[in-house]
C-alpha cells in the first residue's frame, strides 16, 4: 500500500455518547477492526448491524500522522 500522511481516527462518543473510547490506525479496516473489538466487549454489541456501520463509517476522520 502506498505511504499515506494521514491515519483514520475515531472517537466512540460520536457513536455512543459519555464513551471515552478513541481508536487510530493507518486504515480504515484495520480502525474497524479495533473499534468491533472495542463493540464487543465495552457495549456487549455482538451484531454489528448495517445502520451501526454506517454511523462508525460517518464518524471516522482523517487525521494527520505525527
Amino acid at each position: 500500500a502506498p505511504a499515506t500522511t494521514t491515519d483514520k481516527y475515531i472517537a466512540c462518543a460520536a457513536v455512543v455518547p459519555d464513551c471515552p473510547f478513541e481508536a487510530t490506525a493507518a486504515t480504515e479496516e484495520e480502525l474497524l477492526t479495533m473499534v468491533a473489538a472495542h463493540a464487543t466487549h465495552d457495549h456487549g454489541i455482538t451484531e454489528v448491524t448495517p445502520e451501526l456501520v454506517a454511523k462508525v463509517k460517518a464518524a471516522i476522520q482523517n487525521r494527520p500522522k505525527g
